[in-house]
Formats: structure tokens, sequence, C-alpha cells
């Protein structure tokens, strides 16, 4: 699992959800929407529970292209990551596919709870052809359903064939807002409070080479201050250095 992943996942996980009083009639209205989606459309549907760390897979006509089982039926994991299909991303596009999805979760919970339903993420990546050679794949993603306290609870994710011009090259990944048809391009967005303000500047110091004690008088703090931040920023991002920490940061647009 890339950083971005590590991140996304501990996000989601670590959200406090409540007890919905009727929660099985919902998952329940939701596998049926999953397994429509994947009929209707020959699609691969993956429905995620966030609060129980499963995920729910039915797969359409599409699957047999990508060397996956066709079956109809539900295939149930224990985790919110599917990765009999993330293996068959190009590992550039996945992490794209991860970094515009931080962000959208990131995005979303400053929409009003109402207006949640109104928006999904689409992405144009490249998966794994049965033959070995990759092909131009579009993925959706949305939030089907809320926690009660505004918890993101359920994830609906579809994978179908998509068709572009021969000039397409690379990855594209948007935000939509399906009722007004805006689009919300992913570098736009920020990554709300993953790190604090002052990590951020101690941050933009460590990128432009400056030393902690250099640091620390930038901001007339204590060194051992600045190294309390440093140590806060490698585990928030789940990196190793500050090179890679500003890597990260950067790529979540955390540094502009």
């Amino acid at each position: 699992m890339n950083n971005i992943a590590s991140i996304l996942n501990d996000q989601l996980l670590k959200q406090a959800f409540d007890q919905e009083p009727d929660a099985y009639r919902q998952l329940e209205q939701c596998q049926c929407m999953a397994q429509l989606y994947a009929h209707v459309e020959n699609s691969i549907a993956v429905l995620s529970d966030l609060k129980s760390e499963k995920s729910y897979l039915y797969y359409g006509g599409i699957a047999s292209a990508l060397g996956l089982s066709d079956q109809d039926i539900c295939s149930e994991i224990d985790s919110i990551w599917e990765d009999a299909i993330f293996n068959l991303i190009h590992p550039d596009d996945l992490l794209q596919k991860h970094m515009l999805e931080l962000q959208y979760f990131h995005y979303i919970k400053h929409v009003p709870h109402t207006k949640r339903y109104d928006y999904h993420v689409i992405s144009k990546i490249r998966m794994r052809h049965q033959s070995g050679q990759y092909i131009w794949i579009s993925h959706r993603m949305y939030y089907v359903r809320n926690s009660s306290n505004g918890s993101i609870w359920l994830a609906l994710c579809l994978y179908n064939f998509a068709h572009f011009s021969e000039q397409t090259e690379s990855y594209e990944g948007c935000i939509v807002n399906s009722v007004t048809g805006q689009i919300i391009q992913s570098e736009k967005q920020e990554s709300g409070n993953l790190l604090s303000k002052r990590e951020i500047e101690i941050l933009r110091q460590i990128k432009i080479g400056k030393r902690s004690k250099e640091i620390a008088d930038v901001f007339s703090i204590s060194i051992n201050t600045v190294n309390r931040h440093r140590q806060n920023i490698l585990e928030k991002l789940r990196v190793n250095n500050s090179i890679e920490a500003c890597r990260v940061a950067s790529s979540l647009n955390l540094l502009t």
C-alpha cells in the first residue's frame, strides 16, 4: 500500500460512526444498487462498508475481459481495498486514483450532508486486459450513505470500459457535481486538515533546505518544538524522511 493509500485508509477507517437503527436495511438497499449497476452496465461494482471494513464485489461482463470472474453473485471480502482489482491498475494511475479520493474525502466533509450525494469522483485509468495490454477504464466513486453523525459510511466504486480518442496518454480525474454539471479539478482541491498550519509552514521551510535551527529562528520557537513538528509530519504522512514528506505533501497540494 502506497503512502497516499495508507493515509486514506487511516482517515476513512478512523472516523467515528453512530449506531444506525436501520443499518441492515440501508446496507441491503445499497447492495441491491451495486448489483443492479453491475448487471445493467456490465460493470464491476464494489460496495465498501467503512464501518465494518468489508466490501461486496459484483462482477458484470467487463470482469472477464480483465481476466476476472464474470459471475453475477456477490463476493464478500474483509477489507475496503479490492486488491484483486487494484493489482490490474497501472501503478502510476493507482497512486493518482488514491490521491484524488483523499482529496474528495476532505472536500466532501465541507459539503452539507443533504448535498453530498450530488458529488462523485470520475477517473480515467489504465487497467491490464487479460491479453496483458493496458486498456482505458472509467472509474467512478460515490459516497452513497453517511452515518448519522456525518461520517462517510458506504462507498460505491464502478469500473467500466472507457472510450477516448487516440490522443489520450495519461491519467485524468476530477470531482463532479452531477446536479449542476460543475467539474472540480483535483489539483484545485486541498487535503483539508491533514497537517496543521504550523506543520505546513515548517514543511515549506524544509523543502527549501532550511535546517531545524534555522526554522526555529524563523518562527521564534525552540529546536525541540521544530523537531516535534517534524516527527508529527512524518507520522501523519506515513513516510520515513523529510524528502518523502515533501514529495507526498506536494502531491496533495499542501505546500502551494
